[in-house]
């Protein structure tokens, strides 16, 4: 297969108001090339590997448009680390409608590739949203109220419910948000992800030395409200309406953060055209060791439907 020359350029685009940001990767020498819009998971920012997929993309012709959700990285937004699901959602389709608008790419040949939160969140937009043609969804969430039992203990869930509301009366009051850590070892704690390969991919230990400038802007912090948020969502719901949009799904065999079960469970509820790909590892397998497993498959998806 050709490779090809790109480019990458910074670019900024309105989401509602808010403005988003990224990069931009264009093939050189490729005339109205298709284009993948591509956003990172949960309390995630660009660095944290999008270039290296956006990268192998441009390379095989495919235009790319990568940037951080609002509220994080290098985009606007308030309050700072809060992920708001449908916000999310919302601004995918927002990427879409200004990827269209570039006159370098084909705005007909729209792609969309997410992983984690945004490998949830590419379901829903790919079942309600015909503009995109193609979709690749990597280690999803499918369900935040599953996921969210199996990674608390029993007798913690009054307790979470209690801070939850004592931080909507303290918003209310126009009080700042309860931030919380992202990460821990702790599973005591009020962190979302209380898990060692978590601690060990956010951190950077697993990380080579060349890679350890990408996690120099990511905060160990969310707000609560993101984790109530998170616990209300239910992406895998939407699945079946995805098709005739052909869908490839890459998951881990061993996802102890979305939980291979359930993503195999919706892979089976999903119509054709569809594909599986099961790589070896937990959830932050396909950002390194499998990355080139995980990222060649998803490359040729598109290559075949746009």
């Amino acid at each position: 297969m050709q490779q090809y020359e790109f480019t990458r350029k910074d670019i900024e685009f309105n989401a509602e108001g808010i403005i988003l940001r990224g990069w931009l990767y264009l093939p050189t020498g490729v005339k109205q090339p298709p284009i993948v819009v591509m956003a990172h998971g949960y309390n995630c920012i660009k660095e944290l590997y999008l270039d290296k997929y956006a990268e192998l993309f441009a390379q095989a012709g495919i235009a790319t448009l990568a940037y951080d959700n609002r509220n994080f990285g290098d985009s606007d937004g308030e309050p700072r680390q809060e992920l708001d699901p449908w916000q999310q959602v919302r601004d995918y389709r927002n990427a879409i409608t200004f990827a269209q608008q570039l006159s370098e790419i084909d705005p007909n040949r729209i792609g969309i590739w997410g992983t984690s939160y945004s490998g949830g969140h590419v379901l829903v937009v790919s079942a309600i949203d015909k503009r995109v043609k193609c979709v690749v969804s990597q280690v999803p969430t499918i369900s935040g109220y599953q996921t969210m039992l199996r990674r608390s203990r029993p007798d913690q869930w009054d307790e979470l419910r209690h801070k939850f509301d004592a931080d909507r009366k303290a918003r209310f009051q126009n009080k700042p948000p309860t931030l919380v850590p992202m990460i821990t070892t702790d599973i005591s704690s009020t962190a979302s992800h209380a898990s060692s390969d978590a601690s060990d991919f956010f951190t950077g230990k697993t990380a080579p030395e060349s890679d350890k400038w990408r996690f120099v802007k990511w905060r160990n912090e969310i707000t609560l409200r993101s984790i109530e948020m998170y616990s209300e969502y239910e992406p895998g719901s939407y699945i079946t309406r995805i098709s005739p949009t052909p869908l490839l799904m890459i998951i881990g065999d061993n996802d102890v953060v979305s939980l291979t079960d359930l993503e195999l469970e919706a892979y089976n509820r999903a119509h054709e055209p569809k594909k599986l790909v099961i790589i070896k590892g937990g959830h932050f397998a396909p950002y390194q060791d499998q990355f080139a497993i995980a990222a060649n498959a998803a490359c040729d998806w598109f290559i075949r439907y746009l």
